[in-house]
């Protein structure tokens, strides 16, 4: 049976300090199946293996938007379901899917709304004096961050920062 693809991330979306990070075994490769989340923990860093249809993935368990943990979330192919929020992030490239309903800026800079789903109460209009939700409109929601993983044997290893 062959090794799993690893899946290509885009370089500027590699995590800080794992370009020279040394890699170390994060466990075998038949505890992560395809469609498959693990949460992977190193000192105080936490990170998502991820098996997705397209391949392996190694991101932050943390959302861009609030850092809820995002292996209590959901996989769908590729499509990674943040647990709070209702965010939906693309964890083959990083990209936000669907913007969490809490509102904010998008990792370019630019305001989304605050929104309701469907058969919600609207959420009430930004007070001045309102800090939650000045707190709302200045969260920005990033993209997610990668770590380089490799496959030596039946094992799969992540590469850390230092």
């Amino acid at each position: 049976m062959s090794s799993p693809p690893l899946l290509d991330f885009p370089p500027h979306l590699q995590a800080p300090g794992t370009d020279h990070g040394s890699f170390e075994p994060a466990l075998s490769l038949a505890e992560l199946p395809r469609g498959a989340m693990v949460r992977f923990t190193r000192g105080d860093l936490d990170v998502l293996l991820a098996h997705t249809d397209a391949g392996i993935v190694a991101t932050d368990d943390r959302c861009p938007h609030m850092s809820a943990p995002l292996s209590a979330g959901r996989l769908e192919g590729c499509t990674l379901y943040c647990p709070l929020h209702r965010g939906a992030f693309d964890v083959c490239d990083g990209e936000v899917v669907t913007f969490p309903t809490t509102g904010g800026l998008t990792a370019d800079g630019e305001h989304r709304a605050t929104w309701s789903p469907e058969g919600s109460k609207p959420k009430p209009p930004l007070r001045p004096d309102d800090a939650k939700a000045r707190a709302r409109s200045l969260t920005r929601v990033r993209r997610l961050r990668y770590y380089p993983l490799r496959i030596a044997g039946d094992s799969l290893e992540i590469a850390l920062p230092r």
